[in-house]
């Protein structure tokens, strides 16, 4: 049976179309994808659940991916230290073909059986841990394999895909399916099955670290004070949250590293 990823697009002759009916056409594809997203809800819960009940303990999220689904991974690892202030092998992104795969794709590295493990393994992946496996068409062999082989060792899995009862499912204990209908252009995932996997790992991991306390009220305490943006941001959440001057809360920022440090030092 076809996937539905493969399905032909709702859409023909794209290269008769004029830009604006590609553009609204793209965009009305496009507003269906948090529709589904919402109907995975019940499905993505206990995953987050879980997630922080291990990184309490001291485990670590794995993602594991190829080619755009492993890109999305890898993205949303690499954006939690500096919003989140947690260190960066708190989240781990892998995707297949290693990192010269991010920028260029590396021929049949998805299809390795063997790799993903070696992969992970390289991390000393344990128990402690949970680990994510993103494909689209859930049957990509280097994110099934690598779960197949957690599940032999006692580590809990999840997954996203964009296809019901798909492979990789099977070998998640949390499976995540979000089923977006045929692409734009017939098969292209990195379309609406690449934003439906981008809304779902935000959801995850924003949830993940609210659950960690790494978010008081609805601010980012302990973001990376990396740009002036970022200070100046700092600062104006310090200057409301004490209400103190603009110069101060700069001071006991730049002084103390973080808005929550510089917020509990003023509160001493």
């Amino acid at each position: 049976m076809q996937r539905i990823t493969e399905q032909p697009s709702n859409h023909r002759h794209l290269d008769k179309m004029s830009t604006e009916e590609l553009l609204r056409n793209m965009n009305a594809e496009d507003k269906t994808v948090p529709h589904a997203v919402e109907k995975a809800i019940p499905s993505i819960m206990p995953l987050v659940d879980v997630i922080v009940e291990k990184m309490k303990t001291g485990g670590r999220l794995f993602y594991i991916g190829a080619g755009t689904s492993g890109r999305l991974g890898i993205v949303d690892a690499s954006e939690c230290p500096p919003t989140f202030g947690v260190p960066h092998d708190w989240v781990i992104g892998i995707i297949s073909g290693g990192d010269s795969a991010i920028r260029k794709a590396v021929e049949f590295a998805e299809d390795s059986t063997a790799q993903s493990w070696k992969d992970l393994s390289q991390y000393l992946v344990n128990k402690n841990d949970v680990v994510i496996g993103i494909a689209a068409s859930g049957s990509t062999p280097y994110v099934i394999h690598g779960l197949k082989k957690c599940q032999e060792e006692g580590i809990v899995t999840g997954c996203i895909s964009c296809n019901p009862d798909s492979p990789i499912s099977k070998v998640s204990d949390y499976p995540i399916e979000v089923i977006v209908g045929p692409e734009f252009v017939t098969g292209s995932t990195r379309m609406k099955s690449g934003t439906a996997q981008k809304l779902v790992l935000n959801m995850i991991s924003t949830s993940v670290m609210i659950g960690l306390g790494r978010v008081v009220d609805n601010k980012m305490v302990d973001m990376q004070l990396s740009n002036n943006k970022l200070v100046d941001r700092g600062t104006k959440m310090i200057q409301s949250e004490l209400d103190i001057s603009y110069e101060k809360a700069n001071e006991l920022l730049l002084k103390h590293g973080s808005v929550r440090l510089a917020v509990e030092a003023f509160q001493k």
